[in-house]
């Protein structure tokens, strides 16, 4: 689509026929000594000059480029192969919007089908969307969908105390208005298999996270027991998971998940302030007509040739918007893509070492850690690739110390719960080579005295 300027000729007859004189006239509600302020900005300068400047502003924060990281908590370093950003940068696929019109969007219309089925083939799901903002909206639109499902007659959604807390604050940032009773998160580390007992025939959905937000790994015999619980009350089992451990764990498909949300930041893109970031949202198929977002199907074209298109519109707000399943619609359709890559890139094998060498350095590190006087760890369950450290100063303190050693630290467990202000949750990926692990541990040693 063409972008034409208007002429001053139409400008003025626009002006004109509003009955104003000039754009100003448009502003007159402004206070006059609000209207064009004086910006005290400095001379003009060089390409040359602003790139120095800004090249001296950037070298003033703690990029990952110079400092060892071992931060985790929702968002996680992991290489991403050249070739995803080579992809992305091509522009017939740099963009987040949903493509409309399949007689010309067969690439990206496929491109997005691919990158459904690797989410079902990862999930152990049937119907995956095109995306969602982030893992906490996936998981608030799970809930969306849980209740639709219900028809609205249930009110009660039961969340894991073990969720990453920001997901539990955006799920009630969503919900709030619909009068529903949320439970089972108000003590941080309280009982997953508690839960059972809070499910009963008002509850629409019981969602827990794997690994938790700790790091831990629930064992197969709670979740099931879990899916059982909630399918015998009538209500569904979400489950948000963080995609990299599907490479070793067991796909929630096989152990009754109804609906499985995540963040897929961790396929192949990179940290960057919160964002952008990838949703993934899968289900399984019987509910499909109540998911959100965007949805690519595969057809046959009037010639009998294989084609793709967005499918099941009639879910969504740009066609019924006052019955849409949600109001989400084109959004993260580049980091979608992007993921994609990074999963054909990798391929099965791929992920799984990736997935293997984030288990085995992140213990190796545990233990090590461990063995320093005056650190432990905090419990004993199976973890992935963070993990939950005692410390014998304030977490904070700790953090200040490294990072004057060149390293991110972990994250402070005190800022969401009480009374573990000596705690520090340390994450560990392929990125980080058994040499930073030692430089930690020596850190860790000379700054806990």
């Amino acid at each position: 689509m063409t972008y034409v300027l208007n002429t001053e000729r139409e400008r003025r007859e626009m002006l004109r026929r509003i009955g104003v004189e000039k754009v100003e006239d448009l502003f007159q509600d402004v206070p006059a000594e609000h209207r064009f302020p004086d910006l005290e900005l400095p001379p003009p300068v060089s390409e040359v000059e602003i790139l120095q400047e800004l090249r001296f502003l950037s070298e003033q924060n703690a990029d990952l480029d110079h400092y060892l990281c071992f931060l985790g908590a929702g968002a996680y370093r992991h290489y991403i192969p050249s070739v995803v950003d080579h992809i992305l940068s091509r522009s017939e696929f740099y963009t987040a919007y949903t493509p409309y019109q399949p007689e010309i969007s067969q690439g990206t219309l496929q491109a997005i089908f691919e990158y459904q089925t690797m989410i079902c083939e990862l999930t152990g799901m049937e119907v995956s969307n095109a995306s969602h903002y982030d893992g906490a909206t996936a998981m608030a639109e799970a809930v969306i969908m849980a209740l639709n499902v219900a028809r609205l007659k249930r009110k009660k959604v039961v969340l894991a105390p073990s969720i990453h807390p920001e997901y539990r604050e955006v799920v009630r940032t969503y919900t709030q208005g619909m009068n529903l009773t949320i439970v089972g998160d108000e003590d941080p580390r309280g009982d997953l298999a508690a839960l059972k007992g809070l499910v009963d025939g008002e509850t629409a959905c019981l969602i827990v996270q794997v690994p938790d937000f700790f790091g831990r790994i629930p064992s197969l015999a709670v979740l099931r027991e879990l899916a059982d619980a909630v399918h015998g009350a009538g209500g569904l089992f979400v489950v948000s998971v963080d995609p990299i451990s599907l490479g070793l764990l067991t796909p929630p498909g096989e152990y009754g998940a109804d609906i499985v949300t995540g963040e897929g930041q961790a396929l192949g893109a990179p940290l960057n302030f919160g964002g952008p970031y990838l949703g993934f949202f899968a289900c399984r198929e019987e509910y499909v007509r109540r998911m959100a977002g965007r949805l690519v199907g595969q057809t046959v074209d009037a010639e009998g040739r294989r084609g793709f298109v967005l499918t099941l519109s009639t879910r969504e707000q740009h066609i019924r918007r006052e019955k849409a399943t949600s109001n989400i619609c084109t959004n993260q359709g580049l980091v979608a893509l992007g993921a994609a890559v990074y999963l054909a890139t990798l391929g099965k094998h791929g992920l799984r070492r990736v997935a293997e060498l984030c288990y085995h350095r992140a213990h190796y590190a545990a233990q090590r850690i461990a063995a320093l006087p005056g650190y432990s760890l905090l419990d004993d369950q199976p973890f992935f690739k963070e993990f939950v450290v005692r410390c014998p100063r304030p977490a904070r303190e700790i953090n200040e110390d490294l990072l004057d050693l060149g390293i991110i630290g972990g994250f402070e467990v005190g800022n969401v719960c009480p009374g573990l202000d000596d705690c520090l949750m340390f994450c560990v990926t392929e990125v980080n080579s058994r040499d930073e692990i030692d430089e930690l541990v020596e850190a860790l040693e000379e700054v806990g005295s």
